[in-house]
């Protein structure tokens, strides 16, 4: 069985989204090393591997650098970790999901390498400096471009001429489970109804004014929010008698908060961190046969509007919520059926499928060997420099193929 090296900057055992459903099935086809950031550790550097599913191994570096991510002063000791990570003479496939990660693939000679571009990471608060540049010498360098969503297949597909959309999908079976309404999570037997629901990281994503004056509007319904609270000082997070956080869930979790609630929210902040994103959730909340109320992003407004509420302000927003909540039997059926005509066309199955139809089709182009010409430095003094490699060559046209036209 074929290894596959993925590079992720999110912690396997975080928010169980994109990296995770994918990578538990594509497992069927590859032993999978999942290479997260390193964690600090006072004392000598080791990496530290557990086995968290069948040929899925995550290999946490442990080190005593005070910085955080991929970041310059980590790669030597990280360079020296997974250094046998694979035998010598083995070319493992190696997946990133996040570019500052680039330098470390001079530990290896892969066969392919892939960007599986699921956020626009540079639009985050506070992004590494090096990022677009890092992203841009990935670009160059990759076989495959997966995208994670048709905005940032529009982003990308103009600078890889291999690039697909594979937009966020569903595990239907799943989160069906909340269609039994007795499933109800026990955290939240004493919140009165209406309830409505959130789950997911709450972040520089999530509209924190646009929930205080939901809650404020509407006192009599309960806002369940149900996720970890990152990169936000937790006393700027919204208050209130009727606002009830619930912490992180894991992900068996879920369809149990969904069989308690009335409504589902996809409350996110228009801004640069949410230009490109294709909330997976949106799909989740259709499995369950929910109905959702959304702003205006564009990976949820342009293909389910038909389906999914969109709102552009608070006051269109609280409407909104008014209307889901005043669907009678009649109207609650017909919207549950255009739910299930949406979730019927994906399932991360597929997904996984097509995506290593892919791998398996395309030939190698053996860019990763001009890394070395990209003048990246690695030295226990010495900053990390990756220049663009190839930035003059031509990018074919992107012609529409199914598994690009997806999504």
């Amino acid at each position: 069985m074929p290894t596959l090296i993925v590079f992720c900057h999110l912690r396997w055992d975080f928010v169980f989204q994109r990296p995770q459903h994918l990578m538990t099935r594509l497992a069927e086809h590859y032993n999978i090393l999942f290479v997260e950031e390193p964690v600090h550790h006072e004392g000598q550097a080791f990496l530290q591997k557990t086995e968290v599913a069948k040929n899925i191994t995550v290999c946490r570096p442990h080190t005593p650098i005070h910085q955080w991510g991929f970041h310059d002063d980590q790669l030597p000791t990280l360079q020296t970790l997974l250094a046998d990570l694979v035998p010598q003479g083995e070319r493992p496939v190696v997946w990133f999901y996040t570019p500052m990660a680039l330098p470390l693939l001079q530990n290896f000679e892969p066969s392919l390498v892939i960007y599986d571009c699921m956020d626009e990471l540079a639009a985050f608060k506070n992004p590494p400096k090096q990022l677009l540049q890092r992203e841009s010498a990935l670009l160059n360098i990759a076989d495959i471009c997966f995208t994670g969503g048709p905005s940032l297949y529009e982003s990308k597909r103009t600078r890889h001429a291999n690039a697909y959309c594979f937009s966020s999908s569903v595990d239907a079976k799943h989160f069906r489970q909340a269609l039994d309404k007795s499933n109800s999570h026990p955290a939240q037997a004493d919140v009165a109804h209406p309830r409505l629901g959130f789950y997911g990281v709450i972040d520089e994503r999530f509209d924190t004014d646009l929930i205080k004056e939901v809650a404020a509007a509407r006192p009599d319904w309960q806002i369940v929010l149900v996720g970890p609270v990152v990169k936000i000082d937790p006393a700027n997070l919204p208050q209130g008698a009727n606002i009830h956080y619930m912490g992180q869930r894991t992900y068996d979790e879920l369809p149990k908060f969904l069989a308690g609630w009335d409504v589902c929210l996809l409350p996110f902040a228009l801004n640069e961190s949410t230009k490109f994103i294709s909330p997976t959730k949106v799909l989740e909340y259709m499995a369950a046969e929910l109905p959702s109320v959304s702003t205006p992003i564009t990976d949820v407004k342009v293909p389910y509007s038909h389906v999914v509420e969109i709102a552009n302000d608070a006051q269109e927003f609280i409407a909104a919520c008014d209307r889901m909540l005043a669907l009678n039997d009649g109207q609650k059926a017909d919207l549950a059926e255009r739910m299930r005509k949406v979730v019927a066309n994906t399932s991360w199955d597929k997904t996984a499928n097509a995506m290593h139809e892919i791998i398996q089709s395309t030939q190698p182009s053996n860019k990763a060997e001009r890394l070395n010409a990209a003048n990246v430095e690695v030295s226990a003094n010495d900053a990390v420099e990756v220049l663009p490699v190839a930035a003059n060559l031509k990018t074919a046209r992107v012609t529409d193929t199914p598994a690009q036209a997806a999504g």
